[in-house]
Order: structure tokens, then C-alpha cells, then sequence
């Protein structure tokens, strides 16, 4: 008699069995991409493994849905489908001494509600109050993408490089507020036409050298005059 009959014929009516049992994930594979997995119940036998298993989700559909897929040596809930042992359900994932949540919250209120990966990629929604804040997080730490709520702000963090692609426009706007770039060298290129309008004053200061060069012709105007290097003027 196996672990699954000893399961059955000790614990169930008309070979039924009723309730939840613990499961450790054997197998994630499944041939028929179902997403489903394979579990074995330690407090029964190691050497009986059960048959594909249905994950239940928070939400489930037609290429769409919550997908989560537990992991070789995870730990579940196990229940069948009437009570029949050949067909099982994962309701979901269990911690326990060896496997820890991702943080520990030394409080009643759960203030943080928590996605981590295996290699630590987190989005963590914190309700701390007067700290309210959304975050995104690689498992490096330094890259990271921070919704203030408190501040009414949002804070990108990147430890090496940024690229925004567009096939279509890209707009940058701030209604009442600055724009600032710094940065230790900057480079605009256009394939078409390049325009710069200020509703005040514009202002270019070079502490080297400044050229300007157009191959087509060069046009100044100014409806108050003109004053290049206070009154002196070269042509070469």
C-alpha cells in the first residue's frame, strides 16, 4: 500500500478523501502547459507523487489572469476536486521555517503589501502613514522607480543607462514648474529641423570655446540691436 491508499483508506468515506493536505512541488513542467504542477505530501510518503495539479489563481482566463507558477520544493495546500485524490488543487503557497516571508513587519497594521521574486525583484505598496509611497525595485537595489504619495512626486533611479524609444511623439511637459538637465556632456541631433523659442530671455554661456556653424547660411536679427563681444567685431 502506497502513501495515496494509505491516504484514502484511513481518512476518507467511500474512498473520498475530505480536506487539505501539505504538498511539496515535484514537478512545474506540465507537457500540456496548462500550468499546472506536481506535488508529493511528506507526511505520507516521499516516493508517491500525485498527478497534475490545478493552481488556483486570484484571477484565471483566456490568456489573461494572475500567473504564478510555484517552484521545485515549494511548499502548498493540497485539496481534491470531491473529495477524489486524483484530482488535486493548489490553493496556494505556504511559509514555514525554512522558507521566511520576504520581510517581516514588527506591527498590526501590515502596512506593506509585498511582490518579490526569487532573485529579489520587489514592488512593494507601503500605507505607512505620512510615508505613503509605491515602489519598484531590481534585486541589485540600484535601479529603482519610486511613486511618492505624500509628495505628490515620482523618483527614477538608474545605476548605469536610460533609453526612452518612440515611434511616435514624445513629450515633456511641466506646467508650473522647471526643467533641468545636468549632466557631464549633452549632444541634440535632429534627422529634420531643430527650433528654440523662450517666452523670456535666452541665455548660452561656453567656458571654452563656442562655434556655430550652419552650411546654408546664417541669419541674426534682433528688432533691439545686436552687440557681439562689446563692440568689437572679427571677420575672417
Amino acid at each position: 500500500m502506497n502513501g495515496l491508499d494509505f491516504l484514502i483508506s484511513h481518512n476518507s468515506t467511500n474512498n473520498k478523501f475530505y480536506g487539505v493536505v501539505i504538498g511539496i512541488v515535484t514537478n512545474n513542467q506540465d507537457p500540456e502547459k496548462l500550468g499546472r504542477v506536481k506535488v508529493k505530501f511528506p507526511n505520507l510518503s516521499m516516493d508517491d507523487e500525485s498527478n497534475w495539479a490545478r493552481i488556483a489563481s486570484p484571477m484565471a482566463g483566456k490568456n489573461r489572469g494572475l500567473y504564478y507558477l510555484p517552484e521545485i520544493e515549494d511548499e502548498v495546500l493540497v485539496i481534491f476536486e470531491q473529495g477524489d485524490i486524483n484530482f488535486p488543487y493548489v490553493l496556494g503557497g505556504l511559509w514555514n521555517g525554512k522558507d521566511n516571508p520576504p520581510v517581516y513587519q514588527n506591527n498590526d497594521k501590515s502596512d506593506q503589501r509585498i511582490i518579490q521574486s526569487r532573485s529579489g525583484h520587489k514592488i512593494i505598496l507601503d500605507d505607512t502613514k505620512d510615508k505613503e509611497n509605491i515602489l519598484i525595485q531590481d534585486s541589485t537595489g540600484k535601479n529603482q522607480i519610486m511613486i511618492d504619495s505624500k509628495n505628490n512626486q515620482i523618483t527614477l533611479k538608474v545605476d548605469e543607462n536610460i533609453s526612452i524609444e518612440s515611434k511616435g511623439k514624445i513629450t515633456i511637459k511641466s506646467s508650473d514648474g522647471d526643467l533641468t538637465i545636468d549632466c557631464k556632456n549633452l549632444s541634440i541631433k535632429t534627422q529634420a529641423n531643430y527650433k528654440l523659442e523662450t517666452g523670456g530671455d535666452c541665455q548660452i554661456n561656453a567656458s571654452g570655446k563656442y562655434d556655430l556653424k550652419a552650411t546654408s547660411g546664417l541669419n541674426v536679427k534682433c528688432s533691439a540691436g545686436v552687440k557681439i563681444n562689446d563692440g568689437s567685431l572679427e571677420v575672417m
